[in-house]
């Protein structure tokens, strides 16, 4: 088992592992960051998986491991936990490219080790605004210029789902989406649904005047007015929403394939820090 000295950044989360919780999600990576799971040039020869806090036990990491190596079937995958008694129950299932570890935010890679991808779903919701920005930097720097950081919150199911995909560059900058999902067999009421999975960097911010507001505000407007497509079903109106969104707001990407599946990302504006 890996071992640390250091003592991990952060704190247990509550471990509330669900089968398929974060399916939806990792198949949305399969699809639009396919090139990043294949990348096999250089330092990325054996960069790994990162599943951040897993929870009680490795079900979601497992799940991971076994979608992402349909792509590439080397890739190494990491899951890391605070919680010692969580890494020793996750120990039956590691092989020579799946491995658990105790750490958190600062990463406890071995010498040599490099990170395509970190996934910390549920993680950053029990702590405060203010612990955030510090946990994203830590996270960030434990990854390849060009990698993916992708964390937010789910509800139980994974059925809702808000998150924060960040990617650093090679200038030392960093790009920020957000990605909304929705299973629209379960159809939104409206788009304020999303709202209580709010990643916790923008949760808070719901007051007037705030980025995360307008842009609620705006996909509520075309959420009504386009109302009387429901009756095609959810998968229509989610996407005729969204094209209405995307004439109104230059900051939405334009992707209809995404739509009629429940996805929609917006970009907001870089912040400082």
């Amino acid at each position: 088992m890996y071992r640390t000295h250091r003592q991990p950044l952060g704190r247990p989360t509550r471990g509330k592992t669900a089968a398929v919780r974060l399916r939806r999600l990792d198949r949305f990576l399969m699809r639009t960051e396919d090139p990043l799971f294949r990348r096999k040039d250089g330092l990325w020869q054996a960069a790994a998986f990162v599943d951040l806090g897993y929870g009680a036990r490795p079900t979601t990491t497992l799940e991971a491991a076994a979608d992402f190596r349909r792509v590439n079937p080397l890739l190494p995958v990491i899951g890391i936990e605070i919680d010692a008694e969580r890494v020793r129950t996750a120990q039956p299932w590691v092989t020579p490219l799946t491995s658990f570890r105790r750490g958190g935010f600062e990463l406890p890679l071995l010498p040599g080790e490099r990170v395509r991808c970190i996934r910390a779903m549920n993680v950053l919701r029990q702590y405060d605004e203010s612990a955030v920005k510090a946990a994203h930097r830590s996270m960030l720097a434990g990854l390849l210029p060009g990698g993916l950081l992708v964390e937010g919150t789910s509800n139980p199911t994974g059925s809702r789902m808000v998150v924060n995909l960040i990617r650093p560059r090679h200038d030392g900058s960093k790009e920020q989406r957000v990605l909304f999902s929705a299973n629209l067999r379960h159809p939104l009421e409206s788009p304020r649904d999303l709202q209580p999975v709010l990643p916790k960097d923008q949760i808070h911010r719901m007051n007037p005047g705030e980025p995360i507001e307008d842009f609620m505000e705006d996909w509520d407007r075309a959420w009504a007015q386009t109302q009387h497509t429901e009756s095609f079903g959810g998968r229509v109106h989610f996407a005729e929403a969204a094209r209405t969104l995307a004439g109104r707001r230059a900051d939405l990407e334009i992707r209809p394939n995404l739509w009629r599946q429940g996805y929609l990302l917006w970009r907001p504006q870089p912040s400082v820090g």
